[in-house]
């Protein structure tokens, strides 16, 4: 998940995707990754399968920092379920400053039902006034490519890259060593800005995407920059917890009459991922109980 690789194909697919917190998961050579973006995290059908494989991926069962609902394994986390937290709710994304971002009809559904569920369980609720900086798109954009630049791509075959991925290359190889340390510098402190913002709550819930699942071939029917564009209008929301390093996990909420699947975000603390499952599991329950009801 290095953009909202396991979030955004668990979101169209109704599972459990989880993002764990920056170094959270050990990962091989550092260097690829510039902007420290990829951590690899569980995908799964319920809350405790991915706290189970997060057991598996860590290693060490015994240490969770700092997490109020932490005693144990991720797995005793989500099978206990319990605690109440101070979750801020919004669907300001960073991208909306370069892009017009709107969610679809389903996409609105699916948060409102995230956040009733929310309060149902007995969470608080706040409304979470959250400011990104404008730069955030055109920085992300070019740390986010940068490795595109010095890929070992024979010559002859460039010609198979996707058009999306040729032209991001050609940019990311005409950026100078100056623009890559200046957005570097940029997303560090949207980085610190953001932590401090999210600081004043517990969990973040933001919708997991914009749109319902898109149809094969949406974004490929079009130019490089059209292809972006609505990359980053379908999941506006998954990136910038990257760029922080944060935990997040997108919970399935309900299914539209087309059968696709609608979920909610959830962006915890610092290292807080039990947090995260053990109100991922409330929804579950929640759910699960109002279905049999």
């Amino acid at each position: 998940d290095g953009g909202g690789s396991v979030r955004i194909p668990a979101a169209a697919t109704g599972l459990i995707g989880l993002k764990p917190n920056r170094g959270r998961v050990p990962s091989g050579a550092g260097q690829s990754d510039l902007g420290q973006f990829v951590v690899a995290g569980p995908l799964a059908r319920t809350t405790a399968d991915a706290a189970l494989l997060l057991d598996a991926m860590v290693d060490e069962p015994n240490f969770h920092a700092t997490s109020a609902a932490a005693h144990g394994s991720f797995l005793d986390a989500a099978l206990r379920a319990d605690g109440r937290f101070r979750i801020g709710v919004s669907t300001a994304s960073p991208f909306a400053a370069a892009f017009p971002i709107e969610l679809d009809d389903a996409a609105q559904a699916g948060f409102d039902a995230g956040v009733k569920a929310l309060g149902a369980v007995g969470h608080e609720i706040l409304e979470a006034d959250l400011r990104y900086d404008p730069r955030y798109h055109e920085a992300f954009q070019t740390v986010w490519t940068a490795g595109l630049a010095v890929a070992r791509i024979p010559a002859d075959r460039e010609k198979d890259l996707t058009t999306l991925a040729r032209t991001l290359r050609r940019r990311a190889q005409g950026k100078s060593a100056t623009d890559l340390a200046s957005a570097v510098d940029i997303l560090r402190q949207f980085e610190q800005d953001t932590i401090a913002q999210y600081s004043a709550f517990d969990i973040i819930a933001t919708p997991a995407l914009g749109m319902v699942p898109r149809p094969i071939g949406w974004y490929t029917d079009a130019d490089a920059d059209t292809d972006y564009l609505r990359q980053c209008q379908y999941s506006p929301y998954t990136s910038m917890v990257n760029v922080c390093g944060l935990p997040a996990i997108s919970v399935p909420i309900f299914t539209t009459a087309e059968g696709l699947s609608m979920s909610i975000q959830l962006i915890g603390r610092p290292s807080a991922e039990a947090d995260l499952l053990t109100v991922s599991a409330q929804l579950e329950d929640h759910f699960r109980a109002n279905q049999t009801d």
